[in-house]
């Protein structure tokens, strides 16, 4: 059964073509690393809430955007594996790929797939 890491971060507006190329280099080597897609978007229509939202997850400021982004890989054995290789790989590490936005604001955790039509 497929697997879903799953990503929640802020972004600074003026960062989104750092993000950018930041996602394209990221997803070539978790491919690599046998991820089967890598899926990145940009906020669009993300309201804020009253008792929760994204915005408020990732403590969103004004000059920011919400990104929300997902990882399909082939099982969660593959996932435990690619992620041992992606924290081994140089090109993931910080001095080499920096992260464009707050990494201590970014929320993310692996799901089991319940239904995929």
């Amino acid at each position: 059964m497929s697997y879903v890491d799953g990503f929640v971060a802020a972004v600074p507006n003026e960062n989104k073509e750092k993000y950018i190329e930041h996602a394209k280099a990221s997803a070539v080597v978790f491919k690599e690393h046998g991820a089967l897609k890598v899926v990145e978007t940009w906020q669009d229509d993300v309201p804020d809430g009253e008792i929760t939202s994204f915005p408020m997850a990732v403590k969103r400021e004004a000059n920011e955007s919400v990104v929300f982004s997902w990882i399909i890989w082939p099982s969660k054995e593959t996932r435990e594996a690619g992620w041992q290789a992606l924290i081994e790989d140089p090109r993931m590490d910080p001095e080499n790929c920096p992260m464009p936005f707050d990494g201590k604001r970014l929320i993310y955790g692996g799901f089991n797939i319940l239904l995929d039509e």
